[in-house]
């Protein structure tokens, strides 16, 4: 009875943290990011297949080792279940957009939550911290912001449902990527084809963000140590693809 109050009481924790942060920091959703209201409300609910076909998609998987306070973070890339959202961050990795950008928000208290890093204006050291949160990737280019659907593989489906979450598309299948401890997802703002370069480090489980959120791959278990160091404010390093570059494809 004892572990079934605790159980409650820390899933009841999150769901207020989360809550929280809905109706504070400009309306932001539990794991939010991109887009100032004008951007948004650009971004269409629908996307195209050949829409999808533009953006870079990584065909197999890739591993990505990000520094951060002098440690490595191993990220193994899975484009077999997210081939969207993981060929953008493979991407975006390789063009060294992440170097330099800091984790704006690392949620640890009353319980872990998440460290979310990824905003491309954190780059600059004099941008408003109260500001961090709206930024998304600039295509150099077509100097627009690049955003892509949500995409969501369920479990033992044969391709992802897009631009939906999983409750909207009428799946009642989990992902076949889940928010367990050190996952890596997609930060979005409520639209859900919003993603650009925001991402999120899930430090604990987070079962009630599945279906709902991007996951694309996970960190290995002896990175997590690195991960859960990180504290808000904390630069990337750096970040590059050490493994898998060769499985990214563009159009």
């Amino acid at each position: 009875m004892k572990n079934k109050v605790q159980v409650w009481l820390r899933t009841s924790i999150l769901a207020i943290a989360a809550i929280s942060l809905i109706l504070v920091g400009c309306s932001e959703p539990p794991v939010s990011s991109t887009a100032s209201t004008a951007e948004a409300n650009k971004i269409t609910a629908g996307v195209s297949s050949q829409e999808i076909s533009e953006l870079p998609q990584l065909e197999g998987l890739a591993m990505v080792e990000m520094k951060v306070n002098g440690a490595s973070i191993l990220i193994k890339v899975d484009g077999e279940n997210a081939p969207v959202t993981a060929g953008n961050f493979v991407d975006l990795v390789n063009r060294g957009a992440y170097n330099g950008l800091v984790f704006h928000r690392v949620i640890k208290k009353p319980q872990p939550f998440v460290a979310q890093g990824g905003d491309t204006q954190s780059k600059d050291p004099d941008f408003p911290v109260a500001r961090l949160g709206t930024g998304s990737f600039i295509d150099p280019d077509t100097q627009q912001p690049r955003y892509i659907p949500l995409e969501i593989t369920p479990e033992s489906a044969d391709a992802p449902v897009y631009g939906q979450t999983l409750k909207q598309a009428g799946v009642s299948a989990p992902p076949a990527l889940r928010h367990t401890k050190g996952a890596i997802a997609m930060a979005r703002s409520p639209m859900p084809d919003s993603a650009s370069s925001q991402f999120y480090f899930a430090l604990t489980d987070l079962g009630f963000l599945d279906g709902d959120y991007a996951v694309f791959g996970y960190v290995t278990p002896e990175s997590m140590e690195a991960v859960e160091a990180i504290d808000q404010g904390d630069r990337i390093e750096s970040a590059k693809v050490i493994e898998g570059l060769e499985n990214l494809k563009k159009s």
